[in-house]
């Protein structure tokens, strides 16, 4: 993924990208969402970094805010059908340029966010037309540590990834 070393944020679909994209809900109706703690860890990771994360997604969650908050995610839009927008609307936000972020996708929804960013990103379980549109593709599928090898992948690229490893028993 040498196209890593010139991104200076990490956009991220939630359904099939955070998450391997099944919702479940309670006998009350609440949504329950599983998250891989190791692709937490790599967001922590980017935290340290200082580069930042941000989520797009096309659908609202308060299971998804409370993951969020607990990754200290400031960036969010939800409910979002032009992914394309909200990239451009987002990397304002976070005073970057869209070609200098990158956006992992996993469905049609996200296309618009693949071609608006700067590095295009699949999770290998990703939808053809998904596949197609990326500079490159994990090995492994959304929700299952696909974030974590982004993430990595995107610290060794720019040289941080011992500055980053040494910060956590600090």
């Amino acid at each position: 993924m040498e196209t890593m070393a010139r991104v200076r944020a990490l956009l991220l679909d939630v359904d099939g990208v955070l998450t391997t994209g099944e919702i479940t809900y309670d006998a009350e109706g609440r949504e329950i969402k599983s998250f891989y703690v190791r692709d937490g860890l790599g967001i922590r990771l980017l935290h340290l970094a200082k580069i930042p994360v941000g989520v797009i997604t096309g659908r609202a969650s308060a299971a998804l805010r409370h993951r969020l908050d607990n990754l200290n995610i400031i960036h969010l839009a939800e409910g979002v059908w032009n992914k394309a927008e909200a990239v451009e609307r987002m990397c304002g936000d976070m005073g970057v340029e869209p070609g200098q972020a990158a956006f992992v996708a996993d469905d049609l929804l996200d296309v618009g966010g693949l071609e608006t960013c700067g590095v295009p990103l699949a999770v290998a379980d990703a939808h053809p037309e998904v596949i197609a549109r990326a500079a490159a593709i994990t090995r492994s599928p959304g929700g299952r540590g696909a974030v974590r090898e982004i993430c990595e992948a995107l610290l060794k690229s720019q040289g941080l990834w011992e500055q980053v490893v040494g910060k956590l028993g600090a």
